[in-house]
C-alpha cells in the first residue's frame, strides 16, 4: 500500500485586495504519496505559487489543513515550521538563488551550516551531492561563472543537502532553454528513484510537466478530477 507522505484537507486561501475578497485557493484536496514525482500545472493566476507556499510553510492558509508525515503543520507556530522547512523541505527556484559570493561547493553546504551540520561532514556531503548532479568538476565555480543548467544543478544539490522528505520546485526550468530543462527534469526523475525523495514540480510548461509520473491540474484555485500519467515510470517499476 502506498504511504501517503503529503496531504491537503479543504485548503482555501483568500486574500483582500482593494476591497474585495480574491480565492487564490478553493477548498484544495491532494494526497501525494510517498516518494512521487509529481507535476502540478496551471496558468499564471491558477494559484500555483499560493499553493506551492503552503505546502512549504512559507504561508498559513485562510482555513483548511496541510498534513506532512500525519502531522497538521497549519497548527504550528513559525518556530516549529521554519525546523520543518530546514529538516524536510528541499526548495529549487526558477531563479536559482545561489549566493554569488560562494563557490558551488559552499551553496550546498549552506544548509548544512544553518543545520549546525559539522564541516567535514557537510563538505563530503556536499561533494557527493555534486558529484550526482554531474558537476564534479565544477564545484570551486562560482555562479557566474556556471551555465544556467549548471547554476539549476547546484540548486539542486543545495536542496538534497539536509535529506529532506520532500522537494519542491518552482518552475525550475523557467529560466532555461527547453533541452535543457528536459535534462534537469529527467535528473530530478533519476535523483527522484536514486533516493527516493518525494518531488513535487509546480510548472505551467506541459512538455515538462510529462516528464513525471502523474501531472495534477490547477485551474481558478481548484484542483481539477482530471489528472494524467507523465512519461517518468521511475519508482513505478
Amino acid at each position: 500500500m502506498n504511504e501517503v507522505i503529503l496531504k491537503t484537507v479543504n485548503l482555501t486561501k483568500v486574500y483582500e485586495r482593494g476591497g474585495k475578497k480574491v480565492h487564490a485557493l478553493s477548498d484544495v484536496n491532494l494526497q501525494i504519496n510517498r516518494g512521487d514525482y509529481v507535476a502540478i500545472m496551471g496558468t499564471s493566476g491558477s494559484g500555483k505559487t499560493t499553493l506551492l507556499n503552503m505546502l512549504g510553510c512559507l504561508d498559513k492558509p485562510t482555513s483548511g489543513s496541510v498534513i506532512l508525515d500525519g502531522v497538521d503543520i497549519t497548527k504550528m507556530n513559525e518556530s516549529e515550521l521554519s525546523k520543518i522547512r530546514r529538516d524536510k523541505i528541499g526548495f529549487v527556484f526558477q531563479a536559482f538563488n545561489l549566493i554569488p559570493i560562494l563557490n558551488a561547493i559552499e551553496n550546498v553546504e549552506l544548509p548544512m551550516e544553518c543545520a549546525k551540520i559539522p564541516k567535514d561532514k557537510r563538505r563530503k556531503r556536499a561533494r557527493q551531492l555534486l558529484n550526482l548532479v554531474g558537476l564534479s568538476e565544477r564545484m570551486e565555480h562560482r555562479p557566474h561563472e556556471l551555465s544556467a543548467g549548471e547554476q539549476q544543478r547546484v540548486a539542486i544539490a543545495r536542496a538534497f543537502a539536509n535529506k529532506p522528505s520532500i522537494i519542491l520546485a518552482d518552475e525550475p526550468t523557467g529560466n532555461l532553454d527547453s533541452k535543457t530543462g528536459k535534462h534537469i527534469m529527467e535528473l530530478l526523475g533519476r535523483l527522484n528513484y536514486n533516493i527516493g525523495t518525494t518531488i513535487i514540480v509546480v510548472t505551467h510548461d506541459y512538455k515538462m510537466a510529462s516528464l513525471t509520473g502523474r501531472i495534477l491540474f490547477l485551474q481558478d484555485g481548484r484542483i481539477l478530477k482530471k489528472e494524467k500519467e507523465g512519461t517518468y515510470l521511475g519508482r513505478k517499476k
